[in-house]
């Protein structure tokens, strides 16, 4: 199955309390309010309103960990919060590391 990205590994749309939970993952950032702008991994700037906007530099996505095209499945400790280009880039690796 070809699916389309940020979903979960049946191609559903992620659920906001999923989204909420994963969201906080992320890093915070001093003097942002916490619900509205974290850092991903990478330390790029995410807005939690631009989840899933591939059009918005802070736009943000959840990246399974352990790719659902390896049997990556939906636990929460293998999901993350990544910028929409640096998922796009991870795409179904598991060996990759942030760009510089």
């Amino acid at each position: 199955m070809n699916r389309k990205h940020s979903t979960d590994r049946n191609g559903a749309p992620w659920s906001e309390e999923t989204k909420q939970l994963i969201w906080n993952k992320a890093t915070t950032i001093p003097n942002y309010p916490p619900e509205l702008w974290r850092r991903d991994l990478c330390g790029f700037a995410i807005r939690y309103t631009d989840h899933g906007d591939r059009d918005s530099m802070y736009g943000w996505e959840i990246d399974h960990i352990y790719p659902v095209a390896m049997g990556g499945n939906d636990d929460l400790n293998n999901l993350q919060v990544l910028n929409w280009k640096n998922n796009a880039e991870k795409g179904d690796s598991l060996i990759w590391s942030c760009p510089r």
